[in-house]
C-alpha cells in the first residue's frame, strides 16, 4: 500500500501498473496531474485487505481519499485487487 501511495505522490504509473493484479488492471493507468498527495495514513490492516486515509490537495483544496483496498499475494508479491 506504502509503495502504491508513493507512486501516486512521485507520478510513477508504471508502478502502479506493476502491482495491479492483472485479472482486475486497466489497459493502462493515468494519473491526475492536478493532485499533490500530501499524506498517507493506515488505518487498519487485514490479511488481505488495508484501510487509509490519502490526502491530497487539488484546484478545489484539500481533500481525503478513504478506501479499503483489497491485495493478493503473487509469487511472493502483493498485488492491488481494487477496493472492498
Amino acid at each position: 500500500m506504502r509503495s502504491r501511495y508513493s507512486a501516486f505522490a512521485v507520478g510513477d504509473s508504471d508502478h502502479l501498473f506493476r502491482t495491479w493484479h492483472p485479472r482486475t488492471r486497466p489497459a493502462e493507468v493515468s494519473l491526475d496531474s492536478d493532485l499533490i498527495w500530501t499524506g498517507l495514513r493506515v488505518v487498519e490492516v487485514g490479511p488481505d485487505t488495508v484501510e487509509f486515509v490519502a490526502r491530497y490537495q487539488g484546484p478545489s483544496g484539500p481533500g481525503e481519499l478513504q478506501e479499503i483496498s483489497r491485495f493478493e499475494r503473487r509469487a511472493g508479491r502483493w498485488f492491488y485487487l481494487g477496493p472492498v
